[in-house]
This record gives structure tokens, C-alpha cells and sequence, in this order.
């Protein structure tokens, strides 16, 4: 069979399976979601995935960075990541609930050498969305008071109280009533906080970096800021790191650019090390004896906190040290974010901004829709990027932190085509 035959006849299968796999979301699954997979020609199931490349079902090979959305820092299947969980596979798999679990203990006292500050204790759950429902639940029994304060445009799950403080009416309004006490501020805007805050506050939560909001960066002094207002009125505060925790930023912690300590974090995605869904929620020996102290069971959970998932925050961890990813994000963020802005120099007029930290950047379009054109280009030549839920004009470049500079390199390069090609297809538009 020659080469052309055979790339055919995987083209033949791949589409056939598209369709099915397209008709069985639309039957089951979500339809909406199976509708804008087939318009966009991104229909194609995936086949397999290692290190910081996705393959469909065609034998298409993608460089990912996208990473699902934060969770892929180690890449996709780290063998570090795969032999710990393969190991504790054969041992046990999920908790007896009745005897304790040495993977759950280890993987807590690891995570609390790396936490800020006098955070120690951590409460493991299958999610970022859970992290936050328990971060709530915590600050709220700490302080007994009712009302929390979040930014607009915040991001922090769809879980009903997730939802409550997250910052977009869209996602927000066919569920109201949420919780009725939570009000919103503009992030970075410490004055606007300072005005909201009250005695019934009992914490406020924030992104250290609005990821879904468009990669923004607050002032380098709004987080100390922020820490100083809610001191003074009482009020914990809630740091949001599902997106950035475990070196995203180029901190293993990205509140330790600010040199903030909250008295809560929240963790996810990287967490799980790409292999297992994992979250966390961590705090100080004060917070966690108000939640438990009376009651060791009064926030529980039947599946987080896994031997397989806490072999995987362990492995994820000391993968994330040995192999000096994050001090690596740092400074391939630093070519990533010089390469953008010199993308922005040859199209000032389309490109508003580019901002990031690490290997979290954004690229702000002046106009609607030219983020999702961008994106399909980059696509066309096999290069995967996402654009952000809450401000769809940024494109969101998130790859995993064992990048290489070459790849990166290929990764701007294929940016700065798509980019270019979306211009002319604008211009002659507009030309009629």
C-alpha cells in the first residue's frame, strides 16, 4: 500500500468515527457542544497524547497549548506521574473508608513543605470547583458571618457556591437565586474592595491571575493591598490557585510574586500531575480546627482523596522540583512574553495587548471574533490554543512547563501566521 493509500484510508476511518462519536454527543452527551465541534472542523476525536502532543484520530499530531486549561504542566502522561498511579493500581485504588490512608498522609505533608506561610493542612477533593465549596464552608464557620466578596470576571467552577462568587452574569443568571450574600468588585481595584468590605464579610476570594477573565494582572501592590483590607475588617482571604498553583506562573505559587500569604488557597489541574483529577483546599491550623474541630466528619468526601490521586499530587510535586519546571517557566514565560509583544508591533491596530506570568500569557485582539479565527489558523497548522470564557477577544496560551524553546519558538511562529492570515481575510472584507 503506498504512503498516499494509507494516509487516505486513515482519513477514511477518522472521518467515519468523527461522525459517530459527533452523533452519539448530540444523542447523549451535549448537543450544543457536538454543534460547535462539527462547525468549527475540530470534529475529530483524539487518539492518544504524550508529553506536549495530542494525535487524532487521523495520526494528527498537535503541540498543545492549550494544557487542558492548566492541567497538563507536566505534560501529557508524565512517566513519573504514570508509574506512581500504575504502582498503587496494583495496591489499592480508592479508600476503604474505615482504615487510614498513608498515600492521603504523605501527599498532605508534601504539599504543606511547598504551601506559603503557615498553611499545613489540606483537604484533597476531585476538583477545582470542590476546593472552592469547601474554602467557603471554611471561612464561613471560622468567622460566622455570611457574605463574600469576589472580582468581576473572577472564575472559580459552576458548583452552586463556585458560581455564587464567580464574576459573569452569562453562566450566573439562569440559576439565581445563588447564595444571596456575595457581592463583586472590579479586580485590582483595592479602593472598590476597602468600600465593599463590612463586618458581615467573611472572606474575600480572588485569582491571583484572572484566567478566564483574560489572563489579567493586577498591580504589583493590590494584593498586599488586599491582604491589609481584609485584616482589618476581619475577613479572610481566599486565593484562588487552580489555575496557577505547582509553577504555572514561575513561582510554585503565583501569590509569591506578591510575597502574600492568604489564609486559604485553592488548587487543581496541575495538581493531578495530567494523569488524576485532583483538588485541593489548603489552610492554617486555626481555620481547620474551626471546620473540624467539633466534628471530623463535618466536610467529607467519598472519592477525593484517593491512594491513586494522592500518589499523583506526590509524584506531580517532586516532578515539579527535580525537574526545575518552575524556575523553567520562568524563563521560557520571559521569551514567550517578549515573542508576543513583538507579534503585537507588526499589528498594533488589531492586537489591544499582551500580558502574562510564566507560561500563562494572553493576547488581547481589539475586535470580537478575530480571537476564534486566530485560533481555527492556529489549528490548521497544528498548533492547539484556547480562548478565555469570560473575555473571549484574549487567546489564552497555556503549554506544559517541559516546553521546549524550540517548540515555543514554533508555537509564535505559527501565532504570528495565523495572525497575519486573519488580518488579510479582515482587509478584504472590509474592502468589500
Amino acid at each position: 500500500m503506498s504512503y498516499q493509500s494509507d494516509v487516505s484510508d486513515r482519513q477514511t476511518v477518522a472521518d467515519q468515527l468523527s461522525d459517530e462519536v459527533i452523533e452519539k454527543y448530540r444523542l447523549y452527551v451535549n448537543p450544543g457542544i457536538a454543534a460547535v465541534h462539527a462547525f468549527s472542523g475540530f470534529a475529530v476525536p483524539g487518539s492518544h497524547a504524550r508529553g506536549c502532543y495530542i494525535w487524532d484520530a487521523s495520526g494528527r499530531k498537535f503541540l498543545d497549548c492549550v494544557g487542558g486549561y492548566g492541567a497538563f504542566s507536566l505534560g501529557h502522561l508524565h512517566p513519573k506521574v504514570v508509574d506512581a498511579v500504575k504502582k498503587q493500581l496494583e495496591k489499592e485504588a480508592l479508600k476503604s473508608q474505615y482504615l487510614l490512608c498513608a498515600e492521603l498522609a504523605e501527599a498532605c505533608e508534601l504539599l504543606a513543605s511547598v504551601l506559603p506561610g503557615e498553611i499545613r493542612y489540606s483537604f484533597l477533593c476531585n476538583s477545582g470547583a470542590e476546593a472552592v465549596e469547601g474554602a467557603l464552608k471554611a471561612a464561613r464557620i471560622h468567622t460566622g458571618r455570611p457574605e463574600f466578596i469576589g472580582a468581576v470576571n473572577g472564575f472559580h467552577g459552576k458548583t452552586f457556591g463556585s458560581l455564587s462568587v464567580s464574576g459573569r452574569e452569562i453562566y450566573k443568571t439562569p440559576f439565581y437565586p445563588l447564595l444571596p450574600e456575595t457581592k463583586h468588585v472590579p479586580f485590582g481595584d483595592a479602593n472598590a474592595l476597602a468600600n465593599a468590605i463590612s463586618n458581615r464579610t467573611a472572606a474575600v476570594i480572588l485569582e491571583v491571575v484572572q484566567g478566564e477573565g483574560g489572563v489579567i494582572i493586577a498591580p504589583d501592590d493590590y494584593l498586599p493591598k488586599v491582604r491589609e483590607i481584609c485584616d482589618d475588617a476581619g475577613a479572610l482571604l481566599i486565593l484562588d490557585e487552580v489555575r496557577t498553583c505547582l509553577g504555572r506562573t514561575g513561582k510554585m505559587f503565583a501569590s509569591e510574586h506578591y510575597e502574600v500569604v492568604p489564609d486559604i488557597v485553592t488548587m487543581a489541574k496541575a495538581l493531578g500531575g495530567g494523569v488524576m483529577p485532583v483538588g485541593a483546599f489548603s489552610s492554617t491550623e486555626e481555620v481547620w480546627q474551626s471546620l473540624f474541630g467539633a466534628n471530623p466528619y463535618l466536610h467529607s468526601t467519598t472519592f477525593g482523596g484517593n491512594p491513586l490521586a494522592c500518589v499523583a499530587v506526590t509524584a506531580a510535586i517532586k516532578t515539579t522540583i527535580e525537574e526545575g519546571l518552575v524556575e523553567r517557566s520562568a524563563r521560557l514565560g520571559e521569551i514567550l512574553l517578549e515573542g508576543l509583544k513583538a507579534v503585537q508591533s507588526t499589528h498594533p491596530d488589531m492586537i489591544k495587548d499582551v500580558r502574562g506570568k510564566g507560561l500563562l500569557a494572553g493576547v488581547e485582539f481589539a475586535e470580537d471574533d478575530i480571537a476564534l479565527l486566530v485560533i481555527a489558523g492556529c489549528g490548521k497548522r497544528d498548533v492547539l490554543m484556547a480562548y478565555s470564557m469570560n473575555n473571549p477577544r484574549v487567546i489564552r496560551i497555556e503549554p506544559p512547563l517541559i516546553i521546549e524553546e524550540s517548540e515555543l519558538t514554533r508555537a509564535l511562529e505559527v501565532l504570528a501566521e495565523s495572525i497575519e492570515e486573519t488580518a488579510e481575510m479582515v482587509a478584504r472584507i472590509a474592502d468589500g
